[in-house]
Formats: C-alpha cells, sequence, structure tokens
C-alpha cells in the first residue's frame, strides 16, 4: 500500500475511446488539490482503440495507471483487477460511460473517512435519484432494484449506480464472482460493515453505445441473486483476539 495516496479511481472500460479523455480530465479537476490519489483504467479486452487513446492519455496525465485483459471478462472482473492492482486504502469507482460525475467524489470520499470507525462505515454508495436516461431504462432499473432489495434487504436503492467508494481491503476479501459489483452493499455488509447511500448527479450518456440491454437489467442475474442470498445466509463474523502467552521479560 502506498500510504502516501489517499484515493485509487477505478474506471472499467471497454469500447470507450470517445469518452476517455474527457472523464479522466473531469477526474483530475475534481481531485485536484483536494485528496492525493491515482487513476486506474482497466481496458477490458475492447475491440476499438480505447487502449491506444489511453496510452496516448497518459503522457499528460502522470496519475494514470492502465491495465489491460487480453479477452473482455467483464465489468466485475475488471473493478477488481483495478482494486487488486490500487496503491491507496481507498477505492472510488464510476463507469467509463461519463453517465457519473466525477464532481461527486469528494463529497463521497469526505463522508466515508468522517465516519466514526467504530461504525463500520466501509461503503459509500452513490444514488442516481434524478437520472437522465430513458424511460426503458428507469423502468427496467428500477424493476431490478425492487427484486434484490425484496431479496437480499441490503437497504439500498441504486446499487447499478457505479460511483461507490469503499475501503480497499475489505473488497480484496469478498466473494469474487462475475456480476459481482451489482451486489457489493449486500457484500460489504455480509462482511460486517455499514453502507451509506449518498444522492449524486447523473447525466445522459453523450458518446459510445450501452453496454447492457433491458433483459439485463430486469432480470438482474436471477442465478447471481440466489447465489448471493444463499451466501448471505450462509455467512459467518468470527470475532479474532490474538493471545499472547510470551511472558519473557
Amino acid at each position: 500500500m502506498n500510504k502516501n495516496l489517499d484515493l485509487s479511481v477505478v474506471v472499467p472500460v471497454f469500447n470507450e475511446r470517445d469518452n476517455i479523455v474527457p472523464l479522466i480530465d473531469e477526474i483530475v479537476t475534481a481531485l485536484k488539490g483536494v485528496v492525493t490519489y491515482e487513476i486506474i483504467y482497466v481496458n477490458d479486452g475492447s475491440s476499438d482503440d480505447t487502449l491506444d487513446v489511453l496510452i496516448e492519455k497518459q503522457k499528460s496525465c502522470p496519475q494514470l495507471r492502465i491495465m489491460k485483459h487480453a479477452n473482455s471478462c467483464g465489468q466485475s472482473y475488471a473493478v477488481r483487477t483495478g482494486v487488486k492492482n490500487a496503491t491507496a486504502p481507498w477505492i472510488a469507482t464510476l463507469d467509463g460511460d461519463g453517465q457519473n460525475i466525477p464532481a461527486d467524489i469528494p463529497n463521497l470520499y469526505n463522508k466515508a473517512i468522517s465516519a466514526d470507525p467504530k461504525d463500520k462505515v466501509w461503503l459509500i454508495a452513490g444514488w442516481r435519484k434524478k437520472r437522465d436516461d430513458s424511460w426503458l431504462k428507469l423502468k427496467s432499473s428500477k424493476y431490478a432494484n425492487a427484486i434484490r432489495s425484496w431479496m437480499l434487504k441490503d437497504k439500498t436503492p441504486d446499487t447499478g449506480c457505479g460511483l461507490k467508494v469503499f475501503r480497499r481491503d475489505i473488497f480484496v476479501d469478498l466473494p469474487n464472482f462475475n456480476h459481482m459489483h451489482r451486489y457489493l452493499p449486500a457484500l460489504y455488509q455480509r462482511a460486517g460493515g455499514k453502507v451509506e447511500n449518498v444522492e449524486v448527479s447523473h447525466r445522459a450518456r453523450e458518446m459510445g453505445v450501452s453496454k447492457y440491454g433491458f433483459w439485463d437489467r430486469a432480470t438482474v442475474g436471477i442465478s447471481d441473486l440466489f447465489g448471493v442470498s444463499w451466501l448471505i445466509r450462509r455467512g459467518k463474523r468470527p470475532e479474532v483476539t490474538e493471545v499472547n502467552n510470551n511472558n519473557d521479560q
């Protein structure tokens, strides 16, 4: 871990070449003079020139680190790659499509670090209370969130929001599976932590195309949902203390 950094910003991308430069510029503007940070982009096997754009941008952005997957493994694995390679104790994630607004990151980060450690607030989840999306996308997400909330009781109104701030050390111990990024609040609660939901801004996608369709949102990965429900029921949190019987004086 790099104790000189406050925050690692992790951005998974797949075929987002037109959103790379403006989003990075926004992140730099939002965090300049606020925290010490790094930006980790994970190129998840893009078939366009996303990687070339990242490499070119790195020349003018020393905070930018680039990880790449040889083949597309999905958003969850891209997020995990970024977090595993991050060096700061706190992680901020946001989607690479430009719909999350980096200016919201400092507020979420300050909420996280100002919480009393005894309260175990380990994740601050963005809540897109006013979404700038199509009617179909809004309806399908509402349906998916309702099913998930009913099954997992995670008390999180918007787990689909890519903008989150959370403790890195907790994340690396979480169960790893495809689509796990959709269930981070439930998984952090299963680990013994608390989640706070903070309203964030949202805007329409201006460039590129969405990687998720109606059925991706509406069905919310039924098998994954039952799997996470099983993990929550079977999870245990042992209380561990160190015993030291060294009587040498």
